[in-house]
């Protein structure tokens, strides 16, 4: 199994709305992408100070199944039009589990 962890903190004045357009449009990718085996996104629940904001793990059976979610038109139309107007900063892992 191959996962894909992605952490996003937001920029200043983002609002309730578009947290929610986040994690609703990427909700919607299981159904689209049928390579993805698990997939769960939320916001930080806030108990420990200087933690991202918002959390995606996503697993795959393969590298190529991962490649497929990475660069698929649905995916990177979330990206572009609900995460990077909104983003301040980004970590991400892949690994082999």
């Amino acid at each position: 199994m191959f996962r894909h962890v992605v952490l996003f903190t937001w920029a200043e004045g983002v609002t309730d709305e578009q947290r929610a357009a986040v994690a609703t449009e990427l909700g919607k990718l299981p159904e689209i992408i049928t390579e993805i085996r698990a997939y769960a996104v939320g916001a930080d629940a806030g108990v420990n100070p200087g933690n991202h904001e918002f959390a995606v793990v996503a697993d795959f059976d393969s590298l190529d199944d991962y490649l497929v979610y990475r660069d698929h038109p649905a995916h990177q139309a979330v990206i572009a039009e609900h995460i990077k107007p909104i983003l301040a900063s980004r970590a991400a892992v892949q690994y082999v589990f």
